[in-house]
């Protein structure tokens, strides 16, 4: 899956975390993957980001003429290709201190992500059962789920409630079709499951990390929703990231 690929780059995370420069990573390289003239979109977004043929032809080691060998349509790119331009623009981007993402931000409303600790996605559905082993979890209601879970996202609620709007942690929830949607440092629950309720799209399940007592209310939600909501006994948010990134790299996700 071309996810894949694109989810193993890496940047310095000085002023974007990882996600939002992923999210922005598979923005870009879907639009070349899908168009007809993928030599007529790398240039677009070469000059977006204002950069020259020379510059990104050094960051991806070779030679400009091959950059505008396939800016004309003289060849094809492939996946490795993509990958690695995309790579080079951000890395071009960075050195200047972010302009361009930090236009990318706002215009594709990612501001959100600046309170996500991880996101990622399976390569094959995941049952609950599984899901609920890989986070030390304990089901908190009765609602099961026949669908397959597709991906995660784990997210600090305490800086989700601090520096997010409330049409931000719409788009956070919005996100999160067909996912699992992990909140940590949660006292009681109310805050995510009211989220949920004013949602119009919703995640498949829920997990809270950090629970002192449940609040009757975030089950009621829970429940009128028909969204199953476990609660994790994992030792640290650190702990379920790396739980989560095992499973999603499992072969057994069937």
């Amino acid at each position: 899956m071309f996810i894949g690929v694109v989810a193993g780059l890496r940047f310095e995370e000085a002023l974007w975390p990882q996600q939002v420069l992923r999210r922005i990573s598979i923005h870009i390289a879907g639009e070349v993957v899908v168009s007809k003239s993928p030599g007529s979109v790398l240039r677009k977004w070469r000059e977006i980001f204002g950069a020259s043929q020379l510059e990104i032809a050094r960051h991806m080691g070779v030679t400009s003429s091959v950059i505008s060998d396939y800016e004309k349509g003289r060849r094809n790119p492939g996946s490795s290709f993509i990958r690695r331009f995309v790579e080079a623009l951000l890395e071009v981007d960075a050195s200047r201190g972010w302009p361009t993402v930090s236009k990318l931000v706002r215009m594709l409303n990612l501001n959100y992500l600046g309170a996500v600790l991880d996101m990622e996605e399976f390569e094959y559905g995941v049952g609950l059962d599984e899901l609920i082993d890989a986070v030390k979890g304990i089901p908190l209601n009765s609602m099961l789920l026949d669908s397959k879970i597709y991906g995660y996202t784990v997210v600090d609620s305490l800086k989700a409630i601090v520096s997010l709007s409330g049409s931000d942690f719409l788009n956070l929830l919005g996100a999160t079709s067909q996912r699992a949607v992990v909140f940590t440092n949660v006292s009681t629950g109310r805050s995510p499951m009211i989220a949920l309720r004013v949602s119009t799209i919703k995640p498949a399940v829920i997990v809270m990390h950090g629970l002192k007592k449940v609040d009757p209310l975030a089950l009621w939600i829970a429940e009128t929703e028909r969204t199953p909501v476990i609660l994790s006994v994992a030792g640290s948010a650190r702990e379920i990231v790396d739980r989560l990134r095992r499973l999603s790299s499992s072969p057994l996700s069937t």
